[in-house]
């Protein structure tokens, strides 16, 4: 099967799209120019994906009705189960529906890829399979997994377990409720600006985001390869540090990190905290949009760190209050052009590509007055700062990730871990968001200030619950060196034995 030759018409479009000032007779030429070249793509044609193999049967399952999916968490429900033993047997799983799982429908929260059915398991589904998980099915997402608040997925909000009407945080809005409503005993997020953390912080879980490359990345859709991660979210670090045993390492199709460093992390638990150093970060509080109540509850799980025989201390990191504006040009310019410009996968990214993805993600082409309000937000910055400033601010922004690491990186010499809010307030309402255009669409990123730096900069950071006020969760975020996931499990679980997060 030939692949179609480009009509005259077409070439122009193209090179006028270039600049090119072309006569009837230079569109002639080059269109029989690039016919050997053409040829090569008709080979490429009539042979295999070389995808990787199904192992597990499976069914598509169902979209659960209003009745059986009381937080609109669930975007299907199915079963599939693994192997009859392993690490996670007896282990219920809810996977983020921007991962791919064979024979089950995807959308990735948005309307336009609604009927797509992956072909191909992300490699942490695998894996799941491999150590007994069963799939209970794939969690409701926000729109293309662009915001922290959890409104704007296509198919409705997702509700905080906590409190029905109040956000569960996104973009993992589905993975954190489920987990956190007790649906099942872990979920699968991922994180670019926070999105395992924040809503995990929201709904009071647990919710790691590794070291960038811990986990590999593929068969998941992203949104700018620079700062992508996956990783597990659970009501307990003892199943979080589980999770992360089974899911980390390569697998020699993810290259984000060559030879990434992987621990039994469940060695970590049950040690004591006594020696260890741990520096309160001033500008991690008093956001502008901070609440006092959840400073003040995460400096009380500080002062118990100290009580458990931690050094704490209250360190100053000026930079990080720059974190985020460094973030958002990466952001906005690396997810206009990867995901929704390069259909989900870009160029020059070494991995597995597939393409069935790459065709469904290329039609929001046609469909573009339905994309969210906040995505076509970051796409219209994206899309004139290339244009206007050709990624000046994008490449910048990435030079100065070097000096945002730098400063982490040179208090974590002398401490262990960083301490700060995972996020600065509560859930906030969804019916405030529905009410107002402005409110809807800023609450997009408003709550990512602590989190997005480590995205970009590739620090290992968890969430833990720490707290409550008015009846809703706070967290209490931990990061630490590259790949040295341990020492946030032993503070983290050395904490939770410690107390009742609730009552503290």
């Amino acid at each position: 099967m030939t692949v179609h030759r480009p009509t005259h018409a077409q070439l122009r479009d193209i090179t006028d799209s270039f600049n090119m000032a072309m006569s009837n007779e230079d569109i002639s030429f080059f269109s029989d120019l690039i016919e050997p070249t053409l040829g090569v793509y008709d080979l490429l044609q009539t042979l295999p994906e070389n995808l990787p193999q199904v192992k597990y049967p499976r069914t598509p399952g169902h979209q659960p009705a209003a009745g059986e999916n009381p937080y609109n968490a669930w975007y299907v429900k199915t079963e599939i189960k693994g192997a009859e033993t392993g690490k996670l047997s007896g282990k219920t799983v809810a996977i983020k529906d921007n991962l791919l799982v064979a024979g089950v429908p995807m959308m990735n929260g948005a309307s336009f890829l609604e009927g797509y059915t992956p072909e191909v398991d992300a490699t942490v589904v695998t894996r799941i399979l491999d150590e007994g998980g069963k799939i209970a099915g794939k969690a409701s997402c926000e729109f293309m997994c662009f915001s922290a608040s959890s409104h704007t997925g296509s198919r409705g909000p997702v509700h905080n377990p906590h409190r029905e009407g109040y956000s569960a945080g996104g973009s993992s809005s589905g993975s954190a409720a489920l987990v956190a409503g007790g649906e099942v005993d872990l979920a699968i997020g991922c994180d670019q600006a926070g999105s395992i953390r924040m809503p995990s912080a929201l709904c009071g879980i647990v919710g790691l985001k590794p070291t960038y490359g811990l986990v590999p990345y593929t068969g998941i859709g992203g949104i700018e390869y620079t700062f992508d991660h996956v990783g597990p979210m659970t009501a307990t670090v003892a199943d979080n540090a589980l999770l992360l045993e089974v899911i980390a390492g390569g697998d020699g199709f993810d290259k984000r990190h060559p030879n990434p460093q992987v621990h039994p992390y469940t060695e970590a638990l049950g040690q004591s905290v006594a020696g260890m150093k741990i520096a309160v970060i001033t500008e991690g509080f008093g956001h502008a949009n901070s609440q006092p109540e959840v400073d003040a509850s995460v400096r009380r799980a500080a002062k118990k760190m100290a009580e458990l025989g931690a050094q704490v201390d209250e360190v100053s990191i000026p930079m990080h209050s720059l974190g985020l504006a460094i973030w958002l040009p990466i952001g906005a310019e690396g997810a206009t052009n990867a995901m929704m410009k390069g259909n989900g996968f870009g160029t020059g990214g070494r991995g597995l590509y597939v393409p069935s993805l790459s065709d469904a993600l290329s039609t929001w082409r046609e469909r573009a007055d339905e994309l969210s309000d906040n995505l076509k937000m970051v796409m219209i910055v994206g899309e004139y700062f290339q244009k206007h400033y050709r990624g000046r601010f994008y490449g910048k922004a990435q030079n100065l990730v070097h000096a945002l690491r730098a400063a982490y990186d040179k208090v974590l010499e002398d401490y262990d871990l960083i301490l700060m809010p995972t996020v600065p307030q509560v859930a906030s309402k969804l019916s405030d968001v529905d009410d107002d255009r402005v409110l809807w669409s800023s609450r997009s990123l408003d709550i990512a200030t602590n989190t997005a730096p480590f995205d970009i900069t590739h620090h290992p950071s968890l969430s833990v619950p720490c707290g409550m006020h008015d009846g809703l969760p706070i967290g209490m975020m931990l990061t630490g060196r590259h790949f040295d996931e341990p020492t946030l499990y032993r503070a983290a679980h050395a904490f939770e034995q410690s107390c009742d997060w609730k009552t503290l």
